[in-house]
């Protein structure tokens, strides 16, 4: 055997030795790729993704598509690192640190319960958002979101429990609860008025001394909403607060005769308030792609996302810098009409 065909030969098994390595050899990052795309407008195997009982609707046409991102890897199932180094040369994946998904001490399973309840509360948000520029007047109550273990509210009070008063005054707000609750001195009552369903009802709980002193009883509160009419959202297996500027606009589109589009196929993203503003989001870049992919020539961008936007759009795909859902549909009402919409710039 001649001394080439030898090196020849090390510098193969060597050359297989580490792509074996690269493959199994875990490293700490997470791949993010373009995920589907839902039409919020359209249905989901079959059922709409907005369904509204109570009120009116109206026909529609074309796409007012959310998009998402893809995510290979975590704590638990770590890629390897030539899939770390394929996505390091692919323009259209990123390769970001572990922790930026999965923040130091959460589970893959924590992490996916958190975006499950990100998502419930931005389509809450995202329908108070529609009727509040719809003008379609909505209440928000205080609820129960849970109890803390041994202290004086555990076992009286559930989760959902609306309070409605508090020593009489009625519960306007959290940091009207909690000011009032910190009113007392620290073994005195608190007398609470909640509706648990159907039923009203008196609870009165003492107050005990928090870590810093202060009085309290143990409970956590959240903002509920009373809507006048039923708004139901279907989106599968999806998670995570951005598409509530998309779920906004579908509601809008639903409950407002003609076609919002206009029959095109448009895309977007953001996290929506229930006054209406539109916030940023993360994996731009790969949602960017998936709306191309989809068939959307206009894609919706939150305005403290275009810096970065502009930087990669992909060929065939116009931004439309939006900062509010009136903003939203504003634009889309111009591109329907053959108009101009404002356009992200990298300023």
């Amino acid at each position: 055997m001649s001394r080439r065909v030898l090196t020849l030969m090390v510098a193969g098994f060597l050359t297989l030795t580490l792509a074996v390595v690269g493959t199994l050899l875990p490293v700490p990052y997470v791949v993010l790729s373009p995920g589907p795309t839902e039409n919020t407008i359209g249905a989901v195997k079959g059922k709409p993704v907005i369904s509204i009982e109570g009120r009116q609707t109206y026909p529609t046409t074309g796409a007012l598509s959310l998009v998402t991102v893809a995510y290979q890897g975590g704590p638990s199932a770590r890629i390897g690192l030539f899939s770390a180094l394929r996505g390091w040369v692919d323009p259209t994946i990123a390769v970001v640190p572990e922790e930026t998904i999965f923040p130091p001490a959460t589970t893959a399973k924590e992490v996916e319960e958190q975006n499950t309840q990100e998502m419930t509360g931005s389509q809450d948000d995202a329908t108070a958002a529609a009727l509040t520029e719809l003008k379609i007047p909505y209440r928000t109550v205080v609820t129960v979101a849970s109890t803390e273990k041994d202290l004086p509210a555990d076992g009286k009070f559930k989760s959902g429990d609306e309070i409605v008063s508090v020593d009489g005054v009625p519960a306007e707000d959290r940091e009207t609860v909690s000011a009032i609750v910190r009113k007392h001195k620290v073994g005195e009552q608190v007398t609470f008025v909640i509706n648990r369903g159907s039923q009203s009802q008196t609870v009165a709980v003492p107050t005990v001394a928090a870590t810093d002193g202060m009085p309290l009883v143990g409970i956590s509160m959240q903002v509920a909403y009373k809507f006048p009419f039923k708004v139901s959202i279907n989106v599968g297996d999806v998670g995570g607060p951005s598409a509530g500027m998309m779920f906004s606009l579908g509601i809008v589109d639903k409950l407002t005769p003609g076609a919002m589009t206009g029959g095109k196929s448009i895309a977007g993203t953001g996290t929506i308030t229930p006054e209406g503003d539109v916030g940023p989001i993360g994996g731009i870049q790969q949602k960017m792609v998936g709306a191309r992919d989809s068939g959307a020539t206009v894609f919706l961008t939150p305005a403290d996302n275009c810096a970065e936007a502009v930087k990669a759009i992909p060929h065939g795909l116009t931004l439309v810098k939006v900062a509010t859902l009136h903003e939203a549909a504003q634009a889309i009402d111009k591109i329907r009409t053959g108009g101009s919409a404002p356009s992200c710039s990298a300023s």
